[in-house]
């Protein structure tokens, strides 16, 4: 790990936190809290003293349950605690219904105090529904990233693993809080403390913030398959008007008949119908997570018309979008499965 830009925030301002409270939502992942926390645990026992504490925060003070079933039994308010000097908001599946007045205020209120505002997973959401991201940089899990970026228009979403931007500090779930909080021991106690807490947890190496979260056909294939992961990264990158065939391929460097091929041998498919994919997928996210009308949904996702874009998502889920939309209004939906075993290669 080095130096790098974190945003306008520097190592001698990241080295102030000794406090973080972190606020758990309702159905917070539980993969991200332990990997935050932990962190903050081996840097106390390497060092045998206590250079970091830790609360663990609820709006009332009674324990919530994490998305894996899984709660704490010492929680409090904060209210009754000394102000940490960093508040971290815990999000999981559903946070949309975990966000509620109570939780605003008590942002707003640490927001107040001059306190380290920052997030885990989902937590983001309940940040940019304070009102405390609005002209910051931020990122969340992937999975969520193009709903709230429709949501939310003031605030920049950074395809990165995690994003230290002044006096707010966001990642994006699952093993990155470990990189995350890696950032601010390496602020305070420099590269030989961060080696030593990566050796007792087997990670390979602290990953920058300007790591990317999510490739999804490098994780299939791999990321050598250089053209593969180029060109869907085009592809996603051009989801409302999409690419044709021979536009990729040129972008790609390659003929259009080796694109195919390349698409069919690789990934049992050929490149159009991948394309169609990513965006049947990135519609459903937007019809999940937002309030975007389906015909507005039609649109972002690049589709011609309704009934064009009605029958492709029927095929691909099994719904017609007005029913998946409906069929998820009286079930919560897992938005973001941050407590899955899809670990980053980086770590083993």
């Amino acid at each position: 790990m080095s130096h790098r830009d974190w945003g306008r925030m520097s190592c001698k301002e990241m080295s102030q936190v000794r406090h973080v409270g972190f606020l758990t939502l309702n159905n917070f992942s539980m993969i991200a809290f332990s990997n935050a926390i932990e962190i903050l645990r081996m840097a106390n026992y390497l060092l045998g003293q206590e250079v970091y504490q830790w609360s663990v925060i609820t709006p009332d003070g009674l324990p919530v349950e994490a998305s894996n079933g899984l709660s704490f039994a010492k929680t409090t308010m904060l209210d009754k605690i000394a102000m940490p000097d960093m508040l971290l908001v815990c999000g999981g599946v559903d946070v949309q219904t975990a966000v509620n007045s109570s939780v605003i205020k008590l942002i707003t209120q640490a927001g107040k105090q001059n306190v380290w505002l920052g997030s885990l997973c989902t937590g983001s959401y309940a940040l940019a529904k304070a009102g405390v991201l609005d002209g910051y940089k931020c990122t969340i899990h992937w999975e969520n990233m193009a709903s709230l970026r429709e949501k939310f228009p003031y605030i920049t979403f950074m395809e990165e693993l995690f994003v230290i931007d002044r006096d707010r500090c966001t990642c994006a779930g699952g093993t990155a809080p470990i990189d995350l909080m890696l950032a601010f021991v390496f602020a305070r106690f420099g590269k030989n403390l961060v080696a030593e807490i990566s050796d007792q947890f087997m990670v390979v190496r602290a990953r920058d913030s300007k790591d990317q979260q999510h490739i999804p056909v490098a994780a299939r294939v791999g990321y050598s398959h250089k053209a593969l992961v180029e060109v869907s990264a085009l592809m996603e990158a051009n989801i409302e008007e999409p690419l044709p065939l021979d536009e990729l391929a040129r972008l790609a460097g390659l003929s259009q008949r080796h694109l195919q091929r390349m698409f069919n041998h690789t990934l049992n498919m050929s490149p159009m119908h991948y394309y169609l994919n990513l965006r049947l997928r990135r519609a459903r996210s937007l019809l999940l997570q937002t309030e975007m009308s389906i015909m507005s949904i039609t649109v972002a996702c690049g589709f011609q018309s309704s009934c064009h874009f009605s029958k492709s998502y029927r095929t691909l889920f099994g719904y017609s979008p007005s029913k998946e939309r409906r069929k998820n209004q009286h079930t919560p939906a897992i938005h973001s499965l941050t407590s899955n075993t899809n670990m980053h290669l980086s770590h083993t």
